[in-house]
């Protein structure tokens, strides 16, 4: 499976496959590959950032986790020379991640017109091992956050990152990042303390 295949929207990968070449957070776009998708850099962040792309998409609640994924990485290929920096490039992945999720459960919601149904987790064999009723009641909890709240503590404990980057990739000020996390464990210490 190919990068440039995924670009042009045409397929996605099995497995993912770690490289060294391309930087850890973004890649060159000064021109080092043409415009058919065919650049090393590009590859590899693919390569190295889809599937925690797809597990982010998850865990903000998108029900077709893979095809979010896919779409975040077509939009990066396609805006990639409007990036100022090449280390901007996971940040914009990120960010164009949690908007296509929250644009995809907002149409969910729409077309149901039952607007709990469509934040709801859907299991897969990943999720189906932590079926727990603690842990359902977690992932109800942090749905019922407010958005922002929501994706800043998803990034900071579930996708590990730190702070700054959360702040980039939400397009916030570092201090708004760090309340809008305590917030978010403020509220959910005491939703689970209501269900103890």
């Amino acid at each position: 499976m190919r990068a440039d295949d995924v670009a042009n929207g045409r397929a996605r990968p099995d497995r993912p496959a770690r490289s060294s070449a391309g930087t850890e957070a973004g890649w060159d776009t000064s021109g080092s590959g043409d415009d058919t998708g065919d650049d090393p850099g590009y590859r590899a962040l693919f390569e190295q950032h889809f599937h925690p792309t797809v597990r982010l998409a998850r865990l903000l609640g998108a029900d077709d986790p893979e095809d979010v994924a896919q779409e975040a990485f077509v939009r990066l290929h396609r805006h990639h020379h409007r990036l100022h920096e090449p280390t901007a490039a996971l940040a914009y992945l990120r960010r164009t991640t949690a908007n296509l999720t929250t644009s995809r459960l907002r149409h969910l919601r729409v077309v149901r017109r039952t607007p709990g149904d469509a934040t709801r987790v859907h299991a897969s064999a990943e999720d189906s091992a932590l079926a727990a009723e603690r842990v359902d009641h977690l992932l109800a909890a942090v749905q019922r956050l407010p958005r922002r709240q929501r994706h800043a503590l998803i990034l900071r404990y579930w996708m590990d990152l730190p702070v700054a980057e959360i702040a980039e990739a939400l397009q916030i000020p570092l201090g708004t990042a760090k309340s809008d996390i305590s917030r978010a464990q403020r509220a959910l210490a005491t939703r689970l303390e209501d269900l103890a």
